[in-house]
């Protein structure tokens, strides 16, 4: 055998290995096409049954700087996940708003189930020339029910926070809600509630344009900054709400400090960071 025949007989042996199957052409000088011989009529031909084919096994390609993700807990592995919530409609045309026009149409949204249950919106209350702006997450019972935001024990202890600071709530200060009409039994509010929300919540702030918006409690400052870091790392430093460019501090909601007293003395630091802020 020559050095090219026993050249060809390795590469004919290297793809046989690969699973190529390899064909000697006719010695003719000019060849018909050849036609691959399809498995079930070779099966046929010989009267054998055809075998199953064998499972072709891809490579696992895992991204650059980490192996490759595994599947949710709790997730098979190619089970589809159930369809996402139907988004709540979500308001437009605000920009030419007057506060009037805009506390009216707010008393007449229905762009999600909240509105069902409510007594009454809560727009906000306090001095439309605001320095400080103050966000909750939602109005309560005693809230639904006067149509004014913080008017119950937590609002009651918000009103000695900001006198310990030197401000009131008329004067100096503007408070308001993520969302305008009160969650069932006091629950969070939804994702698409408070989408439903946002428009009147950044055109009250476009009107405002205040010095600082304080985020009181979790809620606000997630929806306010798009994250989902806990409240403890978001304590501290200033963020910026970016629709109106307007820095932003994250602080505990007066109802959680009901509750855990023990944090009042971290609350006390934030409310001097604010007094600083304004000051400057």
């Amino acid at each position: 055998m020559d050095e090219e025949a026993a050249r060809q007989a390795r590469q004919r042996v290297r793809l046989q290995q690969l699973g190529v199957t390899c064909y000697r052409p006719r010695p003719a000088a000019v060849a018909a096409p050849v036609r691959r011989p399809v498995p079930a009529e070779a099966a046929q031909a010989s009267g054998e049954a055809e075998p199953p084919p064998e499972p072709v096994l891809e490579p696992v390609v895992q991204p650059q700087g980490g192996p490759a993700s595994a599947p949710d807990q709790g997730q098979s592995p190619g089970t589809e996940q159930p369809p996402a919530p139907a988004r709540a409609p979500v308001e437009s045309g605000l920009d030419g708003l007057d506060w009037d026009a805009l506390e009216a149409r707010v008393a007449d949204c229905r762009l999600c189930g909240l509105c069902e249950g409510r007594t009454r919106t809560v727009f906000g209350v306090g001095d439309r020339q605001a320095d400080l702006v103050l966000v909750g997450e939602g109005p309560g019972v005693e809230e639904d029910r006067r149509g004014e935001p913080f008017v119950g024990q937590a609002g009651q202890l918000l009103d000695r926070m900001l006198a310990a600071i030197g401000l009131d709530r008329h004067h100096g200060v503007y408070i308001c809600n993520v969302v305008k009409c009160r969650p069932p039994r006091n629950r969070d509010p939804k994702a698409d509630e408070a989408a439903a929300c946002q428009p009147y919540l950044q055109r009250q702030l476009s009107l405002l344009q205040p010095r600082l918006i304080v985020a009181l409690g979790r809620v606000p400052a997630h929806h306010l900054l798009g994250v989902t870091t806990p409240l403890g790392r978001l304590r501290g430093q200033l963020h910026r709400y970016a629709p109106v460019d307007v820095p932003l501090l994250a602080t505990y909601h007066p109802a959680y400090l009901l509750r855990n007293p023990a944090d009042k003395a971290r609350a006390w630091a934030d409310l001097k960071y604010i007094r600083r802020i304004l000051a400057e």
